[in-house]
């Protein structure tokens, strides 16, 4: 699809920019032409067509409407030229609007670049595209000619399109048919029947470049530089599901830790557990058991952790509790001792 164009080519380069070289071209109605950063159907545009429409030799420059209106319209009709500015190449030799006018009514028109929509959900993004070096797209296209009940002769065009390039998918399934060279060029406009088929496909060279612009130009009364300046996205990293992620996150992280801390706490308990054991290789087990713990907790949470971090606390936490329990061992030593035993009971008796 292309409904929204960039054509603020001069009127002296169109032809040079169409491949047509070869002395003077011949104009119509080129006094119609309004520079346009944000050109919609409706709009007059330049095209550059064959001399007498019929295969004779030469080229003219000829300022018609963007929207085509079929010569077979009832001169009482009202035109709309929204109905048909663009025209499947895949169908312009079946459809009595176009068929009729692919043997002789080809022209070319020449832009500086094209606006197409990414849709996401209600919202809808305008890119620019257009070529890397700046120089103008040249599409294919198809005109005719109406007379209205007051005897005036209209000529409109209309765009060809074809299936989106496979760098563009992402953003529309159909594109305008870009003629990328003076042999495509004259292929469309002078070539055989036979010849159009090589040209009507997508445009596939990496020269096609694209960014995002204001939607703002969305709106036809926008037309200016201001059009086709490039803007920043704003970051997927700022929405909030991003945000509930990092707080889910940090709550894992926090959960990890308080679990890790209770479950050193609960071995204590068992005046046996609390014993300096040693494994068969000398090593302390309370202390590696409390290591394997902390790399397993931050493994099922499935956390990257500070480990030197979190085995200090702990050293911390695990000293505490030691000394703690050395105090009460203590103590029921020194009860012990103070105890009247069964010796001493019949002694005095």
């Amino acid at each position: 699809m292309c409904g929204r164009a960039r054509c603020t080519v001069r009127a002296d380069d169109i032809p040079r920019a169409c491949g047509i070289n070869d002395g003077p071209i011949r104009s119509v109605q080129m006094d119609s032409y309004r520079p346009s950063y944000n050109v919609s159907p409706t709009a007059y545009m330049p095209v550059v067509r064959r001399e007498d429409g019929t295969g004779g030799d030469g080229a003219v420059l000829h300022c018609m409407k963007w929207g085509l209106i079929p010569s077979f319209t009832k001169k009482t009709e009202k035109p709309d030229h929204f109905k048909m500015f663009n025209a499947r190449s895949e169908s312009i030799r079946e459809k009595a609007s176009f068929r009729r006018l692919v043997p002789n009514n080809r022209c070319l028109v020449a832009v500086e670049g094209f606006y197409e929509w990414k849709k996401d959900g209600s919202k809808k993004q305008p890119y620019y595209i257009h070529f890397k070096d700046e120089r103008p797209l040249v599409f294919a296209a198809l005109y005719d000619s109406w007379n209205n009940s007051e005897g005036e002769v209209l000529y409109t065009f209309t765009i060809v399109t074809t299936c989106s390039s496979s760098s563009l998918q992402w953003l529309h399934d159909r594109m305008p048919v870009i003629l990328g060279n003076e042999g495509s060029t004259d292929a469309w406009l002078n070539g055989s029947l036979s010849k159009l088929d090589s040209v009507l496909k997508p445009y596939e060279d990496p020269d096609l470049v694209w960014y995002p612009v204001t939607p703002a130009m969305g709106k036809t009364s926008l037309n200016g530089p201001e059009c086709i300046k490039e803007i920043q996205l704003k970051s997927k990293e700022k929405n909030s599901i991003s945000k509930f992620f990092t707080k889910k996150t940090e709550n894992q992280q926090e959960s990890a830790r308080i679990n890790l801390l209770e479950n050193v706490k609960d071995e204590p308990g068992n005046q046996e557990d609390t014993e300096d054991a040693t494994d068969s290789k000398g090593n302390n087990g309370s202390k590696s058991d409390v290591s394997s713990l902390l790399q397993e907790e931050a493994g099922k949470c499935g956390i990257k952790r500070d480990y030197e971090e979190s085995a200090a606390d702990l050293k911390s936490t695990i000293d505490k509790l030691e000394t703690s329990h050395a105090k009460k061992k203590a103590n029921l030593k020194s009860a012990g001792d103070k105890q009247p035993t069964l010796l001493s009971y019949f002694g005095k008796s």
